[in-house]
């Protein structure tokens, strides 16, 4: 199944190195049970998005090691993939980019005809958008659609794309992350696969403390004395350490973390997908890169 990573520190800047390659089970480490593809997603000290993306395994390439050293950000995105839909590319590697955004989806969403029609129906270019063949960044094309319709709006617009989602289309889960320089989004929907929160924001953690954090599962470790005394907002698929601090969030519930880092919470939608998809009705790839592991 596909990790999730998201991380926001904003105002300050942060390497990423103690998550990426630096961990005893780091974003290199895991790629080893998740081998389609590795990316993370960072913004410049001029907010432009930057994306290093490979379709393969991050142990396997020679030059994530020396990138992930150097990258520095207020915001991080990572993602390692199983692949459900589309060819082991980099176009079809999270996360993706668009309008000054990052994204990256851990789901299935069915019924991509429908999902182009309504793109072609709001005056989206799919052709040009759409560079890849995943799900994930067609319904990204829809999110940002939704956000220009929206004025810039970017809970609205999340809200409105996958309500339409929810309504229209076949669903297994679409939990996702969003990122632009300046914050962090992350909803769960519906309740498919788990989605956990982690507020390290100062005061509460004491000059000192490590940030340490390992899953029950191995699947994730984080160590970095860089946010000993840091606020942090910390976003991952599961719970990465004991800490009690960590919290699932509910079926749909949309968080945003903005400077400060400023954490904020609301039940964007509180219904379940109308055509909703089991472990079942998924072709065999699909309903494998679903499966715990």
């Amino acid at each position: 199944m596909c990790r999730l990573f998201g991380l926001c520190s904003a105002p300050e800047r942060i390497r990423a190195t103690f998550w990426l390659v630096g961990a005893p089970d780091s974003l290199e480490a895991q790629s080893r049970a998740n081998p389609d593809g590795t990316g993370i997603g960072v913004f410049d000290r001029d907010g432009r998005p930057l994306t290093f993306r490979q379709p393969l395994a991050a142990w396997q390439d020679t030059e994530f090691a020396q990138e992930a050293r150097e990258l520095e950000s207020t915001t991080f995105v990572a993602h390692v993939r199983f692949a459900s839909t589309g060819g082991l590319t980099v176009e079809n590697t999270h996360p993706f980019e668009q309008d000054g955004r990052l994204f990256a989806h851990n789901g299935v969403v069915g019924g991509l005809d429908l999902l182009d029609a309504r793109l072609t129906e709001l005056g989206v270019d799919v052709a040009r958008t759409v560079h890849g063949q995943t799900d994930s960044e067609r319904f990204f094309a829809l999110l940002t659609e939704e956000v220009h319709r929206h004025g810039g709006d970017v809970g609205a617009g999340i809200t409105a794309a996958v309500g339409w989602a929810a309504e229209q289309l076949p669903l297994y889960c679409l939990n996702l992350l969003l990122a632009d320089a300046d914050g962090l989004w992350a909803l769960r929907y519906p309740d498919t696969h788990e989605l956990y929160v982690l507020d390290r924001r100062a005061p509460g953690d004491g000059p000192g403390e490590p940030l340490q954090h390992a899953d029950r599962r191995r699947r994730l470790r984080a160590s970095s004395a860089e946010l000993a005394d840091r606020s942090c907002v910390v976003v991952a698929s599961e719970r990465m350490d004991e800490d009690p601090r960590w919290r699932l969030l509910a079926s749909g519930e949309l968080v945003h973390v903005s400077p400060g880092p400023v954490l904020a919470s609301t039940l964007a939608l509180p219904q379940p997908p109308v055509h909703l998809l089991r472990l079942a009705d998924l072709h065999p790839q699909a309903a494998a890169s679903q499966s715990a592991h």
